[in-house]
């Protein structure tokens, strides 16, 4: 049998439920918005089992459904279109007309769900995934993986059986932007680690990829009409030892494999300071005109751009040109943080002039909150990172951006500064910040982090993870996940839940990320289910 429904009738072709005594809640991260559990009633996955989509737009979902299941089920699950197509099949209704054992998803005009929204029933004859728009089922499909034994994420047949609790599911995000930074200048990581890091953000819902390629230990993304950057300034890193760095082919891949799991790559390229790799590979950047050598140490504040040279200026239109050009995404991080050899005046002035160029290649600007000291155009996009006092503080700089019109992304480096170590045990990471450990990255709230900053001003949270001191996919990894995890619940969910909820679920992810072969850290806050 495909579906066991032990409290389930069917009365003039349609199902009706009747859900008995409560079973155990689904332990889901990020929780959904609405969960109701229908006692009584599994879909079980087996030989028979169909994937059905309703046109072309749910076509590559339902590819990358099957795509996820079958290696570890064994069966074959094809993916078939709904026929005939009509608008009455694009509406929740859909579920009503479907053949039994089917796993339908479709697309839908009705509800407010939005571009990230979506329902999920598991009932009757089959499952119903039903969104506005094809990356509301991208996430539904995290959470459907998420209803399965965690065996489903192993990439070699294991034994069932295949069972999905009944369930209905309403749910959509607190905010659109929920991203995961990944620092690969001081410490150079492939497009296939890049690929993988994708494969584990998307799970959580998270849906930007932040990628931090320039800074004064590396520039890592190759610029035809300024070669050298990559040539000689992209040959080491933190250390001294070998480099690395994306071709533009290399990086479309990044982006298109991104789009493919509906995450948007936001390109950082820091300036004016963190640039002593631009430096040392183009002498008239520097205001001297003299060479500097490459840097592999973890010092930061030490360099800038000449402001106001006539290279200067050329260097930045045309690297933000080309860096346009290879992003379809809608945003450009500039840095503009800790430009500490940057006189205030030139800074401001930079900024601006930087603003401009962004503007004229159509994208918004975004950067660290230092760029808040300029008057920004209004689309702008700030960063918070800095819990720091005084007036030119990380909270005071983040009220102004707000006054100005721009929205802010959190991610406050005692919260959610990933590579912070977990506590003092901990061999990789830094503590400047202290030790945030898995409760610490998420029992806060980013709407009541800074005060007179409230839920309208927030675009989304953000967790970066800088490298200097990890040099290695499984030291990625360790410093990453479980922690990960917490702060896309935070950008997910309407409110945050208790941590004594919330680590029980936690817990039950224990064996889905070793089943993926995640080198994740077992803190002793979580009881994992290992």
């Amino acid at each position: 049998m495909h579906a066991r429904n032990f409290h389930a009738g069917k009365s003039d072709g349609v199902w009706a439920i009747q859900a008995e005594s409560v079973t155990t809640q689904p332990r889901l991260v990020p929780a959904p918005a609405s969960l109701k559990v229908l006692g009584g009633i599994e879909f079980e996955i087996d030989l028979g089992t169909s994937i059905v989509v309703d046109g072309p737009e749910s076509q590559p979902i339902g590819e990358y459904l099957a795509g996820l299941l079958r290696p570890s089920t064994g069966l074959p699950l094809p993916v078939t279109p709904m026929t005939p197509v009509t608008p009455v099949t694009r509406t929740a209704k859909a579920a009503q007309t479907l053949p039994e054992n089917s796993l339908f998803l479709g697309l839908s005009i009705e509800g407010d769900l939005g571009s990230e929204g979506y329902t999920l029933d598991v009932a009757g004859p089959g499952i119903t995934l039903i969104a506005g728009a094809p990356q509301g089922l991208f996430r539904g499909v995290q959470t459907l993986r998420q209803l399965l034994p965690p065996s489903v994420e192993r990439k070699s047949v294991t034994s069932g059986p295949w069972n999905v609790p009944g369930v209905r599911i309403v749910d959509r995000p607190r905010w659109g932007w929920r991203g995961s930074m990944l620092d690969v200048a001081r410490h150079f990581f492939s497009v296939a680690d890049v690929k993988r890091h994708i494969d584990l953000a998307c799970r959580y819902k998270l849906n930007v990829l932040h990628l931090h390629l320039t800074d004064d230990q590396g520039w890592r993304i190759h610029i035809d009409r300024w070669p050298r950057l990559t040539q000689h300034g992209g040959s080491l890193e933190v250390g001294g030892t070998q480099g690395g760095y994306y071709t533009k082919d290399d990086y479309r891949e990044i982006v298109s494999y991104a789009a493919a799991h509906y995450m948007t790559v936001v390109p950082e390229i820091d300036m004016p300071g963190h640039t002593r790799a631009a430096l040392a590979s183009y002498p008239e950047l520097n205001c001297d005109g003299r060479p500097r050598p490459l840097y592999t140490g973890t010092d930061v504040g030490f360099s800038s751009l000449c402001i106001g040279k006539e290279v200067t200026d050329r260097f930045v239109d045309e690297v933000i040109a080309e860096i346009a050009d290879l992003t379809p995404g809608p945003y450009i991080h500039i840095g503009g943080d800790e430009a500490a050899q940057t006189a205030p005046p030139e800074y401001i002035t930079f900024m601006r002039r930087v603003d401009e160029t962004i503007r004229h290649q159509k994208k918004s600007l975004v950067g660290w909150e230092e760029v808040a000291k300029a008057a920004l155009s209004a689309n702008s996009v700030v960063q918070f990172w800095n819990n720091g006092s005084g007036s030119h503080s990380g909270a005071e700089l983040a009220r102004k951006a707000v006054e100005r019109g721009s929205k802010l992304v959190m991610s406050p480096s005692d919260r959610a500064y990933l590579d912070m170590k977990y506590d003092s045990k901990t061999s990789l990471g830094t503590k400047w910040a202290g030790f945030v450990d898995v409760r610490r990255a998420y029992e806060w709230d980013p709407a009541d982090h800074i005060p007179e900053i409230g839920e309208s001003d927030i675009a989304g949270v953000e967790a970066p993870i800088w490298t200097e001191t990890i040099a290695t996919a499984s030291d990625l990894e360790f410093m990453v996940w479980p922690r990960l995890a917490g702060i896309a619940e935070l950008g997910w969910v309407p409110a945050r839940g208790s941590w004594d909820e919330y680590r029980v679920r936690l817990g039950a992810q224990g064996p889905r990320l070793e089943a993926t072969g995640v080198n994740f850290f077992r803190s002793s806050q979580v009881p994992w289910e290992l």
